[in-house]
């Protein structure tokens, strides 16, 4: 009675074996996660990396440049994805501190306008340069063109000043080759209709100002939609 009690055991357990291995391709396959989609292809980048101007202090967020720049993107066909990389405050030290950050992914343009807060502070020029210089340097290690934007210091830091910070941009535009705007705020700045109760950043209208201006180097750089 043993034997045929343990004869008995042994095949039970020989045909639990056969029928879980049976069903585990089964089991396996209803157990195994779900493939996922591949995710789509992140559009390639235009990225403005600046200060307040560009950030649109006291603006709502579709209604500063970059944001305008991007709807005028879409509106032209264009499949490029608007980085606004603007922080209130900021100063050319600062934008070349979070550059990796800023041109993280395919960036394809990038639009380099700092230096208002550097003239505010009275910056010595050759600092200013330095900065904006490795923030080139950068771009064109990653071979990204770049549109630098210009901006103007304060009178009162004094005519020698204002004329060696003005060449700043003028110098780096000529020595790296990139597109250039002499004054992000050519048509705004100094017009309180175009500008809010500070004086200093652009309203709406100013806005659009800017964006017209910017628009006018960054089209041509674009690669044109099919």
């Amino acid at each position: 009675m043993r034997v045929v009690a343990l004869i008995a055991l042994v095949l039970s357990i020989a045909c639990g074996r056969e029928a879980t291995n049976s069903a585990s391709p089964a089991r396996k396959a209803a157990e195994a996660p779900a493939p996922q989609a591949p995710k789509a292809p992140k559009a390639p980048r235009v990225v403005f990396l600046g200060d307040s101007l560009t950030a649109g202090l006291g603006l709502a967020t579709d209604q500063n440049y970059p944001s305008l720049i991007a709807k005028r993107l879409k509106d032209n066909g264009f499949d490029y994805e608007v980085v606004n990389a603007g922080v209130s405050g900021d100063t050319s030290a600062g934008g070349l501190r979070r550059l990796d950050w800023s041109l993280d992914g395919d960036v394809r343009v990038l639009i380099l306008a700092l230096g208002a807060n550097d003239g505010l502070r009275g910056l010595p020029p050759r600092e200013l340069k330095k900065n904006l210089a490795a923030v080139l340097d950068r771009a064109r290690e990653k071979k990204i063109p770049v549109i630098l934007a210009g901006m103007e210091a304060p009178p009162n830091n004094g005519p020698d000043y204002t004329r060696d910070f003005r060449n700043v941009y003028a110098d780096l535009a000529k020595e790296y080759g990139v597109r250039f705007i002499p004054f992000l705020l050519q048509g705004v700045a100094g017009n309180a209709s175009l500008n809010q109760a500070d004086g200093i950043h652009p309203n709406v209208r100013g806005a659009k100002i800017v964006a017209d201006l910017v628009w006018k180097e960054l089209e041509p750089v674009l690669r044109r939609p099919n």
